[in-house]
């Protein structure tokens, strides 16, 4: 099981600063499909039922839970490609996501919007996160996502409901991601974010300008470091190279642009390849698709 650096963890926990969480009550039929809209992070409970992920929910992992004893076993990284009752998940948008009930399904669905996104924030959080027997590892924030939505029918907005919502999304969020890192889902070495502010100025260079022409040198020196120093520096806090987060902050940017109906070729031009067959290779090899054909995928309304 991975040990997380409880300092490390409560960095992170500390840099998430909601400003809007709404939370709204699906009822799914079996075989009714809900898409995630790109772009947005999305917190999901199961209140009853099942989903699966279209891709499937399979880079997660699956915690097996006894229910009377509270043991906790990890089953793998290839686990929770269903969610069922009690169980969370957690999405950041990255790409194009849609769940689809296996049989008939409650789902508790939050839009989340950061107060301050940082890119350093961005960096330690995955794709996704799926947390199973989440109603057992955190009874008390497992009752609070039962409990939001709309309310009930000849029940108008009291005064103070959109900070109470954006509080309890708080709180759920952060036992979701806990319970994830905490009983053994996070991979080895996270989180990578770091109180390093020379490196959060680089990390926020690349997020500005992911066509720039960026060179360890060029990298370096928005950090004020030397070449070999700040290579080795941001290996150890970023958890890659730079050349490779450089490639996957590109690959992300290429995902929004080709998803709002820019060309391959535009894409590739903007996002600084010197031609579209190596743009190409580049996606390619980070999504499993070409370029074109992630385009021509059905956007989420």
């Amino acid at each position: 099981m991975t040990i997380i650096d409880p300092e490390a963890l409560s960095q992170v926990l500390g840099a998430i600063d909601l400003r809007v969480g709404v939370a709204r009550r699906e009822q799914l039929d079996a075989q009714d499909l809900l898409p995630l809209v790109p772009g947005e992070a999305t917190l999901v409970y199961v209140a009853d039922g099942a989903v699966r992920g279209i891709p499937p929910l399979d880079s997660g992992c699956r915690l097996d839970i006894d229910r009377e004893s509270h043991r906790v076993e990890v089953d793998g990284p290839h686990g929770a490609a269903e969610l069922r009752a009690g169980d969370a998940f957690l999405t950041l948008g990255r790409g194009q996501l849609a769940l689809a009930a296996d049989e008939t399904t409650t789902l508790i669905v939050v839009a989340l919007e950061l107060a301050q996104p940082t890119p350093a924030l961005n960096a330690a959080l995955p794709d996704y996160i799926t947390v199973t027997g989440f109603d057992v590892l955190e009874p008390a924030a497992a009752a609070l996502a039962e409990n939001m939505g709309p309310a009930p029918t000849g029940h108008g907005t009291r005064q103070g409901d959109p900070l109470i919502c954006r509080l309890m999304a708080t709180t759920v969020l952060l036992s979701v991601i806990r319970s994830w890192a905490e009983n053994g889902c996070a991979p080895e070495g996270w989180p990578h974010v770091r109180k390093d502010p020379f490196l959060d100025r680089v990390v926020e260079a690349i997020h500005q300008e992911p066509g720039r022409e960026w060179t360890v040198e060029r990298l370096a020196g928005v950090g004020a470091m030397s070449r070999s120093a700040f290579a080795e520096r941001f290996r150890s806090a970023i958890g890659r190279s730079p050349a490779d987060y450089v490639t996957e902050v590109r690959i992300d940017a290429a995902k929004r642009m080709l998803e709002a109906g820019r060309s391959v070729s535009e894409t590739s031009r903007e996002l600084g390849y010197a031609s579209d067959e190596g743009f190409s290779r580049a996606f390619r090899r980070r999504t499993g698709m070409n370029p074109s054909a992630w385009r021509r995928l059905p956007v989420p309304a």
